[in-house]
């Protein structure tokens, strides 16, 4: 009886001691990554700045990522106008669709596209090159030479994602609605004059901000996502695909899950 008794024990137990295992390592985990960016952040503001290294990250994250988010952009901008047309034409205001188009781009789509871009993009880049140079020992070569790792590799891409992210949003809000104009006037015969005016009747410039302040806060954390696994690779090549696929998954989820916060936030604030 007493065996028995002790295997249902354990039955109940294990599932339990195996949930608190995991919420004690997340936190961990989340405690590291808070450490992290805070170290990051003191290391922004000491010289010296390597103006150099700032240059090219911007030019990495952002240049490198103006030809996907382009394409992205316009066909996502020209689906929007379709698909709000046939939907507004059964209740006959297919007038609205290029405020609507719009709106939804400026403070949804375009900074939540933009950002799941980049995490997958240079997200997994930044992983993948700062692992890599953590499991051939060059990150231990930077700190015996006196150089502060964390300044030298992760503050220049995490300003850049900062920086970049708003601006790449900004580009596919506006080839987004080039799209949406092109196939709202010319394809489905809407009037360019009625487009224009209700354009400009319901879209405001507090619209514009609510989706660029969005895609600095995902820069951000992106930027932050991709650095903080690149410096935990652990266990060679193998590692470095594991914290390479963490980090596109994690910047994925935050973007999508910080995105409803913020938009809760910026509702009441702008």
């Amino acid at each position: 009886m007493t065996t028995k008794s002790g295997s249902a024990q354990n039955i109940f137990l294990r599932p339990v001691e195996s949930l608190g295992a995991m919420i004690i390592e997340n936190l961990q985990g989340l405690g590291a990554f808070i450490s992290f960016v805070m170290r990051a952040f003191f290391w922004f503001v000491r010289p010296p700045f390597r103006l150099r290294l700032y240059f090219e990250q911007l030019y990495f994250v952002g240049n490198k990522s103006i030809f996907i988010v382009l394409l992205s952009g316009s066909f996502t901008g020209m689906v929007m106008a379709y698909q709000t047309y046939f939907g507004f034409k059964l209740i006959s205001v297919d007038s609205l669709v290029g405020p609507v188009t719009a709106l939804t781009l400026a403070k949804e789509l375009a900074p939540v596209l933009t950002g799941l871009i980049v995490a997958g993009r240079a997200g997994a880049a930044m992983t993948a090159q700062i692992g890599s140079m953590k499991v051939t020992e060059q990150i231990d070569a930077l700190e015996v030479m006196g150089i502060n790792s964390i300044q030298y590799l992760a503050v220049p891409r995490i300003v850049a994602g900062t920086i970049s992210l708003p601006m790449l949003s900004a580009i596919f809000l506006f080839i987004g609605n080039v799209g949406s104009y092109i196939v709202g006037t010319k394809f489905l015969s809407i009037d360019e004059a009625i487009y224009l005016s209700k354009l400009g009747s319901f879209m405001f410039l507090t619209d514009i901000w609510q989706g660029l302040i969005k895609a600095t806060f995902f820069g951000f954390m992106i930027a932050c996502i991709g650095t903080y696994f690149g410096f935990n690779v652990t266990k060679g090549a193998e590692g470095v695909g594991k914290s390479t696929n963490l980090s596109v998954v994690w910047g994925m989820i935050m973007v999508l899950i910080s995105d409803y916060f913020l938009t809760s936030f910026l509702i009441h604030v702008l």
